[in-house]
């Protein structure tokens, strides 16, 4: 898949579910429900064994037509051939990223203010997330940007496709869907629910096409 195609396929996506690789055995029942871009985010596997859960995630992403990312390593994502490679404000800036990827792959990368916003939308990034929008487990530490952060990022992203994150459930995506954001990012509400299809059916329909 050339890069044009994979940025067609990320501006129709809508549901991102990022889970480490002990949830693997979420995704078949999630990429049916209706998430459509997966990332693979787990920094306790050394690189042999994160690229041998990386071909795994890919082969299931790619039997259910969906956008397969590995987190924050450039380098393992090319070896692991995935869509895309997401970073953080503390990794390597998309710039660099991208002459080290070429145009192999899609470039995500998190966003925690207006200012960071601002700067992301003159970067390489093809994607940002926004947030966390609520203090989340999964992110210690990392205080909330609100939603007033969604409206900024409504009101100023543009044509950039742009995910909210954090602390995103059923009972709140009504909120972040009406402070402006299309597209969100989840953890914990498809990788803990009892039924993680049925979660991420829910999820994709509280989102706008």
């Amino acid at each position: 898949m050339g890069l044009a195609e994979a940025r067609e396929r990320l501006r129709r996506a809508r549901l991102y579910l990022v889970v480490e690789a002990a949830a693997e055995h979420v995704l078949p029942a999630a990429l049916r429900g209706g998430v459509d871009m997966v990332q693979l985010r787990d920094r306790e596997l050394d690189d042999d064994s994160l690229l041998e859960a990386a071909a795994r995630f890919r082969s299931v992403c790619e039997e259910h037509g969906a956008l397969f990312w590995l987190n924050d390593r450039p380098d393992l994502a090319l070896a692991a051939q995935a869509d895309g490679v997401h970073v953080g404000q503390d990794d390597a800036p998309p710039g660099m990223v991208r002459d080290q990827v070429g145009e192999e792959l899609l470039i995500g990368l998190s966003t925690h203010s207006p200012e960071q916003l601002d700067a992301a939308l003159g970067s390489e990034a093809d994607q940002l997330s926004v947030g966390p929008v609520w203090e989340t487990p999964t992110k210690p530490g990392r205080p909330a940007a609100g939603l007033d952060y969604v409206r900024h990022a409504a009101a100023h992203a543009g044509e950039r496709p742009w995910f909210a994150i954090g602390g995103i459930d059923e009972a709140n995506i009504g909120e972040v869907v009406e402070a402006g954001a299309r597209r969100v990012v989840v953890v914990r509400a498809i990788r803990d629910a009892a039924d993680p299809g049925e979660a991420a059916r829910r999820l994709r329909e509280a989102l706008p096409d």
